[in-house]
């Protein structure tokens, strides 16, 4: 198989795996994005970065949102909205910072591949990206080509921006009101 014929293949199951979105859980999600006071995200190895991605974006939007972790972070408070991204929903580092914004007032929420997981029973909302991974088993998940939790990391970054989309719909915002939010010292 050529390289151009796994990408398409890539692109045909991150279609395949967004289209199993559940609308409902990601119109709530939208919701309380868009009515939190701050906006503070979490994730661990390439769903960091996914959910890193989304931060920016909601940046753009003139969200005041916060990567957890980096020095710039400010304390977590009511009216906070924690949104995490991890596949398996118990990752070690994230359980804990998930607790402490359920803890201290705040709200939480998951986009996970797999419910009722650890966080998943913290947060108020949990959204599903029905794709497979290797650290969980069952018939949740379609199958993939692709290695590990890959196409979970595309189809998060996928979701994201459908929400982002949304948001904008949402706020009345366009590509230009967001432009005028870009980093401008580049």
């Amino acid at each position: 198989m050529s390289v151009r014929d796994r990408a398409v293949r890539i692109a045909e199951e991150i279609g395949s795996t967004v289209g199993r979105v559940d609308d409902d859980r990601a119109a709530k999600l939208v919701e309380a994005l868009d009515g939190a006071t701050r906006v503070f995200v979490s994730g661990a190895g390439r769903s960091r970065r996914s959910i890193e991605s989304f931060a920016i974006r909601l940046l753009h939007l003139g969200v005041a949102t916060h990567v957890v972790g980096e020095t710039t972070t400010p304390a977590f408070g009511s009216g906070d909205l924690l949104l995490v991204g991890s596949g398996s929903g118990s990752t070690g580092s994230l359980v804990p910072i998930a607790r402490r914004a359920v803890e201290g007032g705040g709200r939480g929420a998951l986009v996970t591949i797999r419910e009722g997981s650890p966080i998943g029973e913290m947060a108020e909302i949990e959204l599903l990206v029905p794709a497979p991974t290797p650290k969980l088993e069952g018939p949740a998940a379609a199958e993939s080509i692709q290695p590990m939790g890959s196409l979970f990391e595309q189809s998060l970054l996928v979701v994201l921006d459908a929400v982002v989309l949304a948001l904008m719909d949402r706020r009345g915002e366009g590509p230009e009101t967001m432009f005028a939010r870009h980093a401008n010292l580049e």
